[in-house]
């Protein structure tokens, strides 16, 4: 799968599946130093995922800052070819002054074991997960 280089940051698309509805997410960062994924609120709300007051909320940190996320297990996240199931995945507003829908962090590339090429600027995954 290409990766596009925006501000040269690396970026992909993904589709979010939930509740039997899929949503195209653009402009999701491949994050290796971030250890989870993490989806706009905004982004999600088309499949049906909003806040409810059952939720747990947690305060996480990271170069962009501090922000407030809650968790959700979701159907599935589809990368390129590569579908993952029964997923949890943090969501956050994600106001961090550029144009980001999400963060495809460290538990999901380790999980597909993700091989990013710069040279080639791609992205495969060597297992199935």
């Amino acid at each position: 799968m290409q990766l596009s280089l925006k501000d040269d940051l690396p970026f992909v698309s993904i589709t979010l599946v939930h509740n039997d509805r899929d949503v195209i997410i653009d402009d999701v960062l491949v994050d290796t130093g971030s250890s989870s994924t993490i989806l706009a609120a905004h982004a999600v709300v088309a499949v049906g995922i909003e806040p409810d007051l059952n939720d747990i909320l947690s305060v996480i940190r990271g170069v962009g800052g501090v922000e407030t996320v809650y968790s959700r297990r979701i159907q599935a996240i589809e990368v390129g070819e590569r579908r993952l199931k029964n997923v949890e995945i943090e969501i956050g507003a994600m106001d961090y002054g550029f144009p980001i829908n999400g963060i495809l962090g460290m538990d999901l590339l380790t999980r597909t074991g993700a091989v990013i090429d710069l040279n080639r600027l791609a992205i495969e995954f060597a297992r199935l997960s």
